[in-house]
């Protein structure tokens, strides 16, 4: 039988309860095998993202007609109450008939007849009507309101108001809950900016970035011969910031620590006029299989990936600059991974900070007198990230930080731009 749209964000909703993987991953895995017309994947996609996003809000609503302990229910049930009350509440497009009894044929396949007839009375009382969000918000402490309403772990956005205030918490807010904008970058081995939007219909719509060869737009379609030729990668503006803080000469030679999936590498030999030396070390071999084939589309030959620990690699050439793309909390992207606002917890976060610093302190040991570090996250988080800093440089007396040289992006600040931070520190050339 064929697996309708419904039922394969169901299955993405799933395996993301119990599985690592990203949430993108699993779609495109489920996408590629399945036989949707573009419609019914745009759906898909559409249900699986805007669950993930409005999480809290929707157990929420639902919690006010489902008349046990919504927590208590199995995951599955759960998931096919979040599916067909986001169709009603959000998607204006789909008919609540169409939502409830899709639900409905779900729930019996999985749960059985009696369980059914359970969604089908839950979802028949859900309409946006009979949900008074704001009114039931009024009845709540205050410090639990933002959580609700912008459907963001509590703690997330405490910890946000603290460090950047009211009116840029509620623009990080808005910004995570709108499906994100898609980044592109243009290959300048292979084609030049004027050149490459030069062969753009006029119609297609997309917006140019402050940061040169870069773009976004809500259309992926358009652009995908591009990127299969080699002239485009997929990529978020603020990714790029870091390499072009970098700023690697031609000729030099490169190590990029934690690399895959490789975005930075790409652009650092794109900067570097594919010429000289860059080394991409990775934890995970399969990722950096995709890095390779990505690199070898773009005409890139002076790029080589090495499988190892980053907190224990030392190469055999030492580099004159260091990227360290650090694994973090991701907090600046949530809009584009909307489910890791559900896994990151205060625990994690110490965590990371720890490898972090490991990473830090290792890079800063394979750097020669005169040599640039790069230290990059994709978090907005002052322990990942300034304080990080202060703390490594209080370890390293022989490097120095330049404050005109730190850039933190929050989410949304400009067009399209995700959550980022990036550091440039120099290590210190002592004369005898």
């Amino acid at each position: 039988m064929t697996i309708t749209a419904r039922e394969l964000a169901l299955t993405v909703l799933q395996s993301l309860e119990t599985g690592k993987e990203q949430s993108d991953t699993l779609l495109h895995r489920q996408l590629q095998h399945s036989a949707l017309n573009r419609v019914d994947r745009a759906l898909a996609t559409e249900l699986v993202n805007g669950v993930l996003r409005q999480r809290l809000q929707l157990d929420y609503l639902i919690s006010h007609v489902y008349h046990h302990k919504l927590d208590k229910a199995a995951s599955v049930m759960k998931n096919i109450l979040r599916l067909g009350a986001y169709q009603i509440l959000f998607l204006n497009k789909v008919p609540d008939w169409a939502a409830v009894n899709e639900c409905v044929k779900l729930a019996r396949k999985y749960k059985g007849d009696r369980m059914s007839k359970l969604v089908n009375g839950v979802l028949r009382k859900i309409t946006p009507e009979s949900m008074t969000l704001e009114a039931w918000l009024s009845e709540e402490q205050p410090e639990k309101q933002p959580a609700i309403r912008y459907s963001h772990p509590q703690w997330l956005i405490e910890r946000w108001m603290r460090a950047f205030g009211p009116e840029k918490t509620a623009a990080i807010l808005s910004y995570n809950n709108q499906p994100p904008l898609l980044g592109f970058r243009i290959n300048r081995l292979k084609t030049s900016t004027e050149q490459f939007f030069a062969t753009i219909d006029a119609d297609v719509k997309y917006e140019t970035c402050n940061i040169e060869s870069f773009f976004v737009s809500r259309d992926f379609s358009t652009f995908e011969p591009a990127i299969s030729a080699g002239l485009l990668t997929v990529q978020n503006p603020t990714q790029g910031r870091a390499c072009l803080l970098l700023n690697p000469a031609p000729g030099t030679t490169v190590l990029d620590l934690c690399s895959a999936p490789g975005g930075k590498a790409t652009f650092l030999a794109e900067l570097m006029q594919n010429s000289g030396q860059l080394l991409a070390v990775d934890h995970y071999e399969q990722k950096l299989l995709k890095l390779q084939a990505h690199a070898k589309a773009l005409g890139i030959t002076m790029l080589t990936t090495v499988t190892a620990d980053a907190r224990s690699f030392i190469p055999e050439q030492q580099p004159d600059t260091i990227l360290l793309d650090a694994p973090c909390s991701g907090t600046g992207v949530l809009g584009r991974r909307a489910e890791l606002r559900w896994k990151v917890s205060p625990e994690m976060l110490q965590e990371l900070v720890q490898l972090q610093s490991e990473l830090l302190d290792h890079a800063a040991g394979l750097l020669d007198e005169g040599g640039v570090l790069v230290y990059a996250t994709c978090s907005i988080e002052p322990e990942e990230n300034s304080l990080q800093i202060e703390a490594f440089l209080e370890r390293h007396p022989d490097f120095t930080a330049d404050p005109e040289e730190k850039i933190l992006t929050l989410p949304g600040e400009y067009c399209g731009f995700d959550g980022g931070f990036c550091q440039r520190l120099h290590k210190k050339t002592w004369t005898k």
